[in-house]
């Protein structure tokens, strides 16, 4: 089995991935940046969406495992004092492989049409005042939106920023995409529904820019701002990213650890 290492870069961090290096291979594992089947991320959530974007263009031939090194990470299965245990459930069992839904963005300047992946979300805001722009869901008019912004997320991604706007907590077996709004301002012009949509994985959601406007895109961690995006369009990726999964660790206890009994009260 070929690894890759991606970690946060704090000396926890680096320490665990050179004790992990060292554990594997005893064990027979190889290390291998550039074709890796396991890419292991070492750090927190900020730490796994990087190694999914570092490996993206492989998204389909590798799986991931998180290794957390502070606060419970919520793509993460492994505290920082099980490598031993993971190493060795790596070597002699095989893993159930869970996959999620990716969101996939399409964004059309002058310049062509960009691709990008999203684990969590996408959101888009206004750089010089309110984003004003035009949401078509599937090829017909939705709303006309004015707000500092927008924010479509994956399931996965549910918990994030979409929990922290009032957006439902999705299963990430359910394939679909969520839009959530940031601060709407409703009068007479602009008028939106006010609570988020859900979309199931047929559907998919334009976005386009009402007027001059310099626009900030985040996908994931990623920042791009550019003031010539025409159109945005966002759906379910055909895509999904893969976890491996070495011991149970159903969703809905990842919720509950992460928002309601921390330490398992």
């Amino acid at each position: 089995m070929n690894y890759v290492i991606i970690d946060r870069g704090d000396p926890l961090s680096k320490q665990l991935a050179e004790q992990f290096h060292l554990l594997a291979a005893e064990r027979g594992l190889s290390r291998n940046d550039d074709a890796p089947t396991i890419v292991i991320s070492i750090g927190g959530d900020g730490t796994l969406l990087k190694a999914f974007h570092t490996y993206v263009d492989q998204i389909t031939d590798v799986a991931f495992v998180g290794v957390h090194t502070g606060h419970l990470g919520f793509y993460a299965d492994w505290k920082a004092d099980e490598l031993e245990e993971l190493v060795r459930m790596m070597t002699d069992h095989e893993p159930r492989m869970v996959r999620y839904p990716l969101a996939e963005i399409q964004v059309e300047t002058p310049e062509g049409t960009k691709h990008y992946l999203a684990v969590n979300e996408f959101t888009l805001k206004g750089v010089d005042g309110t984003l004003v722009a035009q949401i078509n869901i599937n090829d017909e008019l939705f709303e006309m939106f004015r707000g500092d912004g927008i924010v479509i997320s994956t399931p996965s991604g549910s918990t994030a920023y979409n929990k922290s706007l009032g957006g439902a907590v999705v299963h990430p077996s359910i394939e679909s995409l969520q839009i959530a709004e940031i601060a709407s301002i409703n009068n007479r012009v602009y008028r939106t529904l006010g609570s988020s949509v859900l979309l199931p994985q047929h559907h998919h959601v334009d976005i386009m820019s009402s007027k001059d406007q310099r626009m900030l895109l985040t996908i994931d961690h990623l920042n791009i701002q550019r003031s010539d995006i025409r159109s945005i369009r966002c759906s379910v990726a055909t895509r999904k990213i893969c976890f491996a999964r070495y011991r149970p660790f159903p969703f809905w206890n990842r919720v509950r650890e992460a928002f309601l009994d921390y330490d398992g009260k």
